[in-house]
């Protein structure tokens, strides 16, 4: 699977950069971009005499309203609303019969005179509005007055989504939100012409949803100790007699109000309960419910496995859960109710005489069966309300229940499983659309809780798998981002990890594929954080960092910088000298003969923009080769396969910088072969350990030299000097010598120890090892 991703990835990047358009005179900067767009000499010029036509018969019409509330704020005129026409200068609003465009699709034609607003429904004509408001200045979205020349360039424009899931997922479990930033998080949602908002409301870290029959759930579940000055995963339990002071929780009126606010945005609400894992907090109120009875506290922090959930084997689990879920369900109009699902331990049911005695008289053959069938028995529930069953790809485990929606975050297989069996499902994959990852290089991000996930691969994100044919690539009904906020405790921080990421996939997920263009994007974008500053939101800039990336050009190995803006101004050193306005700018690949340390940054009216990027060159006889892994990486620590191992790049002491390939529970085998034999002397490679990360050196290092018969002809076995138990980061380079050996091939096997030791808070669980440039001399 892997390979397969890497590939498509490379692919998509080519398909995206390629045949850049041209910014022309009255060039439409619309996000996402629409359809079909056709620009045409002139402008509509609104003044004092504009007013707005909705069709006939209507009294209001919501959608007019939204647009007036944004144009009278901006411009301080007055523009009527009315069925009648009394001046020229006009915005109607027109319903027609769908033309193929569905539900969502609308036209806008722009003259001197008239913005005709066309769509079949009222979600049309809302996605017109939002192109509309891009077509005007950017201070449009400013909370204040602007003396600034108000038009609208003439175009027609025909537009309608590609998917019909197009939404963004928010955690408030882990750090709860108020409600003010909701409705703002569901603002930039419907900016972006997405339509659905995941709404994760429980989790170990607190209850967020008033339920009237269990007070306790928002007296007790809701609230833990507050230790947002430590570490996530090294929070501290409660002291005793320490009271829980941090969390909060929405009542029910908050959740209509939320509710009401998005349906006015066309944005349709998905709550999500957790069950039958992520359910320690309950226990913090109700602990009948979990198989041992004992009494929890909020966590607050990283829990982790999740051994305490809901027990199987009690009738009045399914009692609790069916009273919550009628509650839900009369707060939330959607179709969906959101299930989790998701990373379940089983310890407790293996345990449990109760869950055992369930899966007997049920005729259950093992613990996943036992979660297939709580699933199915929760979905029936479901179904009897009128309701849809959704939860993440492990409800595909033991047997998937008959109308469940799958959420595929842990990769493509899950929703190609589902698919495959005439299940819908909505595509979120780790490695395109999880946004609490790092965008840029994490030395100059806010910490985060891993991976790596840049604004041009979120753009390269292609929802529909390949293994799919016509018939069930209809189940793929979108996508969406999520945003888990360990790491993000606040709204601004929030704004900042999603944005402009959201922006990136909301391209993805509304327009067709063979119009996607990376640069066309970039200059478009430019507009789009004018709005964002406008208003007034916390978009990131991690994009102004320079990538150092090799480069190779007919056997020469060079050094490209890149970089997420467009045509920036890139100046850089080679002798580990920072680089200043004066230093060489960057204008194509850089030839690279020896070792060298290259420092780059953007510059922007002459100030630096960010720090430099610094990374040292290392030169040596494989640089640029091509190796084959065994194993493949862990796809969110994959940099770029096997040729990462001999870019002439190194890793840094911080294992997620996008350098170092990760393989967890899986051994490094690695094996590069020469066109011709080379006299070999030294092989060094690089571990990186990080206990607390699980990541660990390997146990040996056995690096083998093998002749044009696959013969050995030389072998050096290495251990590790560092200590497991040593906390903190280690990197160690481990050095085999030999003496001038002619080898036409090198075989690598770095042995993982399997699992974590005893000794470690979490043994048992699947250790790491981190491995980057495989050095031969």
């Amino acid at each position: 699977m892997r390979t397969r991703n890497i590939f498509i990835f490379l692919i998509f990047l080519l398909l995206i950069s390629c045949n850049p358009k041209k910014k022309e005179t009255g060039f439409v900067e619309v996000i996402p971009q629409p359809v079909e767009v056709q620009v045409n000499p002139g402008f509509f010029i609104p003044n004092t005499n504009t007013q707005i036509i909705i069709p006939p018969g209507l009294e209001s019409l919501s959608e007019a309203d939204f647009l007036k509330v944004y144009l009278v704020q901006a411009t301080g005129f007055e523009l009527p609303i009315s069925n009648e026409e009394k001046f020229k200068n006009v915005i109607r609003f027109e319903y027609i019969k769908d033309q193929g465009a569905g539900p969502e699709g609308y036209e806008l034609e722009v003259t001197d005179k008239l913005v005709l607003v066309r769509a079949a429904t009222n979600a049309g004509f809302f996605y017109a509005v939002q192109s509309l408001l891009q077509l005007l200045p950017p201070q449009v979205f400013a909370n204040t007055r602007e003396d600034i020349k108000w038009q609208i360039p003439a175009c027609h424009i025909h537009d309608y989504p590609r998917f019909s899931w197009r939404g963004m997922h928010l955690d408030v479990s882990r750090h709860f939100f108020p409600v003010d930033f909701v409705k703002k998080y569901i603002d930039l949602i419907a900016m972006h012409k997405m339509n659905k908002f995941h709404w994760h409301l429980t989790d170990d870290n607190g209850w967020r949803i008033e339920i009237k029959k269990y007070p306790k759930l928002t007296e007790v579940a809701a609230w833990s100790v507050d230790r947002t000055h430590e570490h996530w995963r090294e929070a501290a339990p409660p002291k005793p007699g320490e009271k829980a002071t941090y969390g909060g929780f929405y009542t029910q009126d908050d959740i209509r109000e939320v509710v009401a606010y998005a349906a006015e945005r066309h944005v349709e609400v998905i709550p999500e309960i957790e069950m039958p894992g992520h359910t320690s907090e309950v226990f913090a109120a109700y602990p009948e419910l979990s198989c041992t009875g004992e009494e929890l506290y909020v966590q607050p922090g990283s829990y982790w496995p999740n051994v305490d959930i809901f027990c199987a084997g009690k009738e009045e689990t399914f009692t609790f859960i069916q009273n919550v879920l009628t509650e839900v369900m009369e707060l939330f109009p959607s179709d969906y109710v959101h299930i989790g699902g998701d990373e379940a331990t089983k310890d407790r049911w293996e345990a449990c005489l109760l869950c055992q005695k369930r899966m007997k008289d049920e005729g259950l053959i093992n613990e996943q069966e036992l979660q297939s069938w709580f699933v199915k028995r929760i979905e029936k529930f479901l179904n009897a309300h009128g309701k849809k069953l959704i939860g993440w790809d492990e409800i595909l485990e033991g047997g998937l229940a008959p109308e469940a929606t799958v959420m595929s975050w842990r990769g493509f297989q899950g929703g190609i499983e589902a698919a495959q069996q005439g299940h819908d499902v909505v595509m979120c994959p780790t490695s395109y659309c999880y946004f609490d990852y790092y965008q840029a290089d994490p030395d100059f991000q806010p910490e985060a809780i891993g991976g790596m996930i840049t604004l041009k691969k979120v753009y390269a994100f292609e929802p529909i798998p390949i293994e799919l044919n016509a018939e069930q690539s209809k189940h793929i009904l979108g996508a969406q981002g999520n945003l888990w906020t360990e790491y993000v405790q606040t709204p601004e921080h929030a704004e900042y990890m999603v944005l402009p990421r959201m922006t990136a996939l909301a391209e993805v997920v509304w327009g067709p594929v063979q119009s996607r263009n990376w640069n066309d994007f970039l200059i478009r974008l430019q507009e789009q954080f004018k709005r964002f500053e406008n208003l007034g939101v916390n978009y990131s800039t991690g994009s102004w960092k320079v990538s150092i990336e090799p480069a190779w050009e007919e056997g020469y190995y060079k050094i490209a910088l890149e970089t997420e803006q467009l045509n920036p101004e890139i100046h850089f050193t080679l002798d580990d000298s920072n680089p200043t306005i004066e230093s060489p700018v960057y204008t194509t690949a850089i030839d690279i003969d020896s070792s060298v340390t290259i420092k780059a940054a953007i510059f922007v009216d002459g100030k630096l923009k960010e720090a430099p990027s610094t990374k040292e060159i290392i030169f040596h006889t494989a640089i640029g080769m091509m190796g084959q892994l065994k194993f493949q990486p862990n796809p969110n620590y994959a940099a770029k396969g096997a040729l990462s191992l001999t870019d002439g790049l190194k890793g840094s002491d911080n294992f997620r910088d996008g350098y170092w390939l990760g393989f967890q529970g899986d051994d490094l085998d690695y094996k590069l072969s020469f066109d011709v034999p080379k006299q070999i002397a030294s092989v060094t490679l690089t571990f990186l350990q990080n206990s607390g990360a699980w990541i660990l050196m390997p146990e040996s290092v056995n690096i083998d030299l093998l002749d044009e018969n696959k013969n050995v002809v030389a072998s050096v076995v290495l251990v590790p000097d560092s200590f497991p138990e040593v906390v903190g980061t280690l990197v160690e380079d481990f050095n085999a010598r030999f003496k001038q050996v002619n080898a036409s091939a090198i075989h690598i096997k770095a042995k993982n120890t399997g699992v974590l030791p005893e000794w470690h808070e979490y043994s048992g669980n699947k250790a790491w090892i981190f491995v980057d440039e495989i050095v031969v001399n």
